[in-house]
């Protein structure tokens, strides 16, 4: 087993944080949209920000993540974080490497499901680098007036759910994770999410699974189900790997309401 300093962020690194300012998504006009970046093991990883229309906060923060090919912008982003928003929470999302404004289409087309060759290390190294570069924006997160970083919650969708499963292993901070459309066993050995999704008990996670994935195996998603400790749910929709239902979504809204202490939110 990785131990997990494997995945430590080092502490003398200056995190150089910057913010400004931006137009939010489309449909999330009256809402606030910041730009941020930071430096995580010499690298400069830039993020988004929304925040509800009104208030100086602090605000409970969930930290939301896209899947292999997206961005801190994917359509299934943008059609999340406004909802979470309206609720009364801050919704960062940042991308991983070879991702979005740090995409390497040569490098990130040897990701696949690597078994063995520089796939394979090139795999190791940008799931370790994912996983610190959360726990570097959780960092950057409490340098931030709008964000209450002792109100910290997870969510992420397939390869979000992965990282994410490992992140929230290493990271005490994550109050809980809500995983959507992940699996175990599927990539390296040395950073698969079973070996450290167990460490987030007993912060509670919701596990959700798609009927026809077409790309996460259900007994993958089973096994990741079967590692984490208790509290813990799993919550099967009928839909495809790129098709979750709003249902799917409110789901995960509602138990992270709950973790977060925010009230009912008004339909």
């Amino acid at each position: 087993m990785r131990d997990p300093g494997f995945f430590a962020a080092d502490p003398s690194e200056p995190l150089a944080l910057w913010q400004r300012p931006q137009a939010p998504p489309a449909a999330a006009d009256d809402l606030r949209a910041f730009a941020f970046e930071y430096t995580s093991r010499g690298d400069r990883v830039p993020g988004r920000l929304l925040l509800p229309a009104r208030g100086a906060g602090p605000f409970p923060l969930v930290l939301l993540q896209h899947g292999l090919g997206g961005s801190k912008e994917a359509p299934y982003l943008d059609a999340t974080a406004p909802v979470w928003v309206r609720g009364g929470a801050a919704v960062a999302s940042i991308d991983f490497p070879l991702h979005g404004a740090r995409a390497s289409r040569k490098q990130r087309e040897q990701l696949g499901v690597p078994t063995g060759g520089p796939g394979h290390s090139l795999a190791i190294e940008m799931l370790r680098q994912a996983v610190i570069d959360l726990r570097r924006a959780l960092d950057a997160a409490a340098e931030l007036p709008e964000v209450d970083a002792r109100r910290v919650a997870y969510a992420g969708f397939s390869l979000g759910s992965i990282i994410g499963a490992t992140f929230c292993g290493v990271d005490p901070r994550p109050c809980a994770a809500a995983l959507a459309l992940g699996g175990g066993g599927m990539g390296p050995p040395e950073t698969d999410p079973l070996r450290h999704v167990g460490r987030i008990s007993p912060r509670p996670v919701l596990f959700v699974g798609a009927t026809r994935d077409q790309t996460i195996p259900r007994a993958a998603t089973e096994a990741l189900f079967a590692a984490a400790g208790e509290p813990k749910q799993l919550l099967w929709f009928d839909a495809t790997h790129d098709a979750l239902p709003g249902k799917a979504l409110k789901a995960m809204w509602l138990f992270l309401r709950g973790t977060l202490g925010l009230g009912p939110q008004l339909e």
